[in-house]
């Protein structure tokens, strides 16, 4: 099932659950990523997206793992998005990456929007990300939307971002 996103601007995409099918869309999707939003969507030096990744990003064997695909309305995929719980069910990871020539759009803040609510429905209590300190324009995103950003004990050059879920956003 697809369900239709509006941002703030007035662009229109989809989102849907990632499918097996979608891992060539997805390999040429990474390659209109730039180098910094790849290092800061893998959190290292990632030249190119390994099969492997491809895979975990597109099959949904496991039941804590919920990703996301978002195809503009002319069929171009422009982001996606994973959502991975903890085994109780209480804490949701989420991690975005939006296609270089679509960013400033709106789309992450909807996007992001979207994977709260999905995961509110799924009963857990907070969702958070593990950010580089340098991603500005993400955190920023994060925090008006509620989200609460304090330094990672373990790496100071990364930041830990959480929003309670069923605490309204500010959007």
């Amino acid at each position: 099932m697809n369900d239709t996103l509006t941002t703030h601007t007035g662009f229109r995409f989809e989102v849907r659950r990632a499918r097996p099918e979608d891992e060539p869309t997805l390999a040429e999707f990474f390659t209109h990523v730039t180098a910094e939003d790849l290092r800061f969507r893998f959190l290292g030096a990632v030249k190119e997206v390994s099969h492997e990744r491809l895979v975990a990003m597109t099959r949904s064997d496991d039941a804590h793992i919920h990703n996301f695909v978002a195809f503009s309305t002319d069929g171009m995929l422009i982001a996606v998005a994973t959502l991975a719980s903890d085994r109780a069910d209480r804490t949701g990871e989420v991690a975005i990456c939006i296609r270089a020539d679509r960013k400033h759009l709106g789309v992450g803040w909807d996007l992001l929007a979207y994977i709260s609510k999905y995961a509110e429905r799924l009963g857990l209590e907070a969702i958070e990300a593990i950010e580089s300190r340098e991603n500005r324009t993400a955190i920023e995103v994060e925090r008006d939307m509620g989200f609460t950003v304090k330094t990672d004990p373990d790496d100071a050059t990364l930041v830990q971002v959480r929003r309670e879920l069923g605490v309204p956003s500010a959007g």
